[in-house]
């Protein structure tokens, strides 16, 4: 039992150890409490005028109780025997038993038998349990409490001063200082009179009665004649004072802890439709963006239409792209915002519309990016086949047209009967010749192999014009087989032949022989002197340089050589001329003459310092490539380590100690200096853009490429920012919460021990074990379970995902350190506004509320459908439940 009850229920054994009622105080009561009583029975459409006697059949009583206590009794008899009321009565006691109330020689027969002290004794135990004991100031008892209550309303009025129930109020000027204190407009105190308490008690009983709908239960006479007023009339009366006050004071509470919840239900909506609008353009620009990344098609099949594709993805990647960027982290930090505020005000989770989760908007950025990573990839392999194809169609002509010019007329002479009817050292030269032109036909099979490998590697690599490549190269190919096959069968005629012939023409010989091979190396020095050639490093171009000096350095070698090849053609020349020789001067044995070496020798010494302008023009091209590579390795290597080194501050900075103010006040000032480094970026962009055009594809100076540096810095800056926007969400709901720095320090600094991998995700087990040692887990029962740690588990891991973020571990504390709003607080407002009635109407919603958070509820509200609706009720019990996801709004 707590203080309030024993201590009415002492006043109440003292008042029945009384055996009479002083009569005065039994004529105060008995007025007193009927319009108390009254003031409760109308609310049924009923009222008593004897006191003693209306109660005594318990018809009435019970009808009393039941509209104080707003609960149901049990059915009252409907006869009229004394039986039937001893029963009801009986039923109405019970009931005020049940409520902690001993009623000390108060019996049901007394109040039958209309025994007013005993009728009396009970109506002001009901009066003490219904009307003042739940009054409560400070811990006080329901008296104590009241009386205080009085004190401190009246303390600043000249000539008040309560002290007690009974001679504090016989000058009137108590009741008229709580009017006044609460509704000035209306009275005027200071017109007061102390000296008139007649006029001054009729003034607040008409006030009250009213304005305030407080019937009078008093007589200003009787408190005026009596020496010291009943103490039980004056309280009964001033308690409906404390209770009109304090339910406006109700009211006021209540309309502005509806205008708290509908103002955030507000909020939450626009937020709400500002995610599903952003979400709904970021998807579609995706999806009229990846088609363009996913198609492998060009115009046209070469380098320029390449180059087009590529300005054309870096304006994608340069202007186009980085405000959506933007639009996806702010996307995400309003998501992460309104869950935050969900979360702190009880509402339920927000989930988008089936296709928009945040979730998916990432899922199809990864899809984008990989559809861009892989359409910039294709972009630079097309370009270095098509320059490949290009060097190689190039390189397939030189050789086919050098080909073609010594195959030129190859089988007329092969197929020619000039061996028929000629002398023996003419069949001999002829012998000798072929033997040289086999020697010359060896020499060319490297040549043709060339040719057929180039026209594979073109097939292979799909060169846009290789008809004609393949025809050409199946031309030379079946030529080089007529060549092999006439060539065998003319030198086994003439081997057959050789038999007969003998002599031989030494000197045409030896001239033959040593010229063909000299000629070979000529025609091969000549072809690799004017050989195209593509390199792309300053090691690939002194690659070719080492050989060309190589080669220049046996030239001596070839000079005595062609000196030689002169010498025999002089011989030859001087021979006829002395033996004046009348036969054909041409050599048997080749074609070859001395004015063919020598003309090619010149040709050969006129491009060696041609090859020698054009090997150190390309060395100058590459050098300046290395430059090129040298310059972005430079401000790579630069930008790079500085990326990671932000990286490394922002990821290690949760792990630190410190307010989180401080550690927001950090992350925005990485945020700036991210930002500020953009210049770098675009620098480190410009070198890359000049790497690209030079057609750089590798660098060795550096570990960083472009695409590296840039999804870093866009990390860097989306982590950034997503951290700046958990810290917020942090600290609102610490602020929100009311949890001081200490306790969010805590807090955090346990999540963090056990959270070993630095995910920022704690599985159930380090969940329990953080709890233990914040000494709030619950205990296992004797069967080793712990049902309440598996509710615990359901509260901050709903989606059964297996672990527990910073975010719910920190919501979970906060409810556990904290009050928030619920749907009972809100339906208990509305209760308040409805005066106590099961609906409400528009006329409330208008008069409590602003004009804006009114119109937002009855736009909302559905009609009430209760037996006792009226026209135009509102059910505020579904509202109130819907706004915290109890079910459907």
């Amino acid at each position: 039992m707590s203080l309030d009850e024993e201590t009415y229920m002492e006043q109440e054994e003292d008042w029945d150890r009384s055996t009479v009622l002083d009569p005065m105080w039994e004529i105060q009561q008995t007025k007193t409490f009927t319009a108390w009583c009254n003031s409760h029975l109308r609310k049924s459409g009923t009222q008593i005028e004897h006191i003693d006697k209306d109660f005594c059949n318990g018809l009435k009583l019970i009808n009393l109780l039941e509209v104080i206590s707003g609960e149901r009794l049990p059915k009252p008899e409907k006869g009229k025997m004394r039986v039937h009321k001893i029963s009801n009565v009986q039923k109405a006691l019970d009931y005020i038993m049940s409520k902690g109330v001993r009623l000390v020689s108060i019996g049901a027969e007394e109040i039958v038998d209309c025994n007013l002290k005993m009728t009396l004794g009970m109506i002001w135990t009901i009066i003490l349990r219904f009307a003042i004991q739940d009054i409560s100031v400070e811990e006080l008892t329901a008296k104590e409490g009241l009386l205080l209550w009085c004190q401190r309303k009246t303390q600043p009025y000249k000539n008040v001063k309560v002290s007690n129930f009974d001679t504090s109020w016989k000058d009137g000027l108590a009741f008229c200082a709580l009017i006044h204190r609460h509704r000035p407009d209306l009275l005027d105190y200071n017109s007061l009179s102390k000296d008139d308490p007649k006029k001054n008690l009729e003034l607040a009983f008409e006030v009250a009665e009213k304005y305030l709908d407080i019937p009078k239960m008093l007589d200003p006479e009787d408190i005026i004649n009596t020496a010291k007023p009943d103490e039980r009339s004056i309280m009964t009366y001033v308690s409906c004072y404390y209770h009109a006050f304090a339910g406006a004071q109700q009211a006021e509470n209540a309309a502005n802890r509806l205008c708290k919840v509908l103002r955030m239900n507000q909020d939450n909506e626009r937020l709400m439709d500002e995610y599903d609008r952003l979400a709904s353009d970021l998807l579609e620009w995706i999806k009229r963006k990846r088609p363009w990344l996913e198609d492998r098609t060009l115009s046209e099949n070469s380098l320029p239409a390449v180059q087009d594709k590529l300005d054309e993805f870096r304006n994608y990647r340069g202007k186009e792209k980085p405000p959506k960027t933007e639009e996806k982290g702010q996307l995400e930090t309003n998501y992460n915002t309104l869950q935050t505020k969900l979360r702190l005000s009880n509402r339920p989770a927000y989930i988008p519309q089936e296709g928009k989760m945040v979730s998916d908007i990432a899922k199809a950025w990864k899809g984008l990016e990989q559809s861009e990573r892989g359409f910039e990839d294709w972009l630079l392999a097309e370009m270095r086949r098509l320059e490949r194809l290009d060097h190689l169609a190039r390189k397939f002509r030189h050789k086919c047209e050098i080909h073609e010019g010594w195959a030129e007329g190859k089988e007329p002479d092969l197929e020619n009967n000039d061996y028929s009817g000629i002398k023996l050292n003419e069949i001999y030269a002829l012998k000798k010749k072929h033997e040289a032109f086999e020697s010359d036909l060896a020499a060319h099979q490297d040549r043709v192999e060339q040719i057929a490998a180039i026209a594979q590697e073109m097939n292979l690599l799909e060169y846009h014009d290789i008809g004609p490549i393949n025809s050409r190269c199946q031309t030379i190919c079946d030529q080089w087989d007529r060549l092999g096959n006439l060539t065998s069968a003319r030198r086994q005629t003439l081997e057959t032949i050789q038999d007969l012939l003998q002599r031989v023409d030494s000197l045409f010989l030896d001239f033959a022989k040593k010229a063909a091979p000299f000629n070979n190396w000529m025609e091969g020095a000549s072809e690799d002197l004017v050989d195209v050639f593509s390199v792309h490093t300053v090691d690939e171009i002194r690659g070719l340089i080492q050989p060309h000096e190589e080669f220049k350095a046996t030239l001596n070698d070839a000079q005595s050589a062609f000196d030689e090849l002169v010498e025999i053609g002089n011989k030859i020349k001087n021979l006829f001329a002395e033996h004046n020789l009348d036969i054909d001067k041409s050599n048997p044995y080749t074609t070859l003459t001395v004015q063919d070496i020598v003309s090619k020798w010149q040709e050969v010494l006129k491009l060696v310092p041609e090859r020698d302008q054009a090997l150190q023009s390309e060395l100058l091209k590459q050098e300046s490539n290395e430059r090129l590579r040298y310059q972005f390795a430079k401000k790579a290597n630069v930008v790079g380590p500085w990326i990671e080194g932000q990286t490394m501050k922002v990821n290690n900075l949760h792990m630190e100690r410190g307010a989180l103010e401080e550690h927001l006040a950090s992350l925005q000032r990485i945020e700036r200096d991210v930002v500020d480094y953009k210049a770098h970026m675009d620098e480190l962009e410009m070198y890359n853009q000049s790497v690209q055009e030079a057609m750089i594809f590798e660098n060795e100076h550096t570990k960083y490429t472009m695409e590296t540096i840039r999804v870093g810095y866009e990390q860097l800056v989306t982590t950034t920012r997503r951290l700046i926007n958990e810290l917020e969400n942090q600290i609102l709901t610490r602020d929100s919460k009311g949890i001081t720095e200490e306790q969010f320090e805590i807090f955090r600094q346990s999540f963090n021990i056990f959270d070993k991998n630095h995910s920022g995700k704690l599985d159930p087990m380090e969940f329990k074990s953080c709890l233990v040692s914040l000494s709030m887990a619950p205990p296992d029962d004797k069967s080793g379970r712990n049902p309440e740690f598996d509710r615990i588990m359901q509260s901050v891991d709903p989606n059964h995902d297996g672990h527990v973020t910073f975010e719910a571990f920190l919501d979970y504390m906060s409810r556990e350190a904290t009050d928030t709003d619920t749907s009972e607080q809100v339906k208990g407002s509305f209760k308040v506004l409805a005066g106590n009635k099961n609906y409400i109407t528009k006329e409330d919603l208008m008069r409590e509320l602003p004009p804006d958070q009114a119109e937002y509820c009855i736009a909302r509200m559905a009609p009430y459908q209760g037996p006792d609706a009226i026209p135009g009720a509102l059910d505020y019990l579904s509202f109130s439940t819907a706004l915290y996801g109890e079910s459907d709004l």
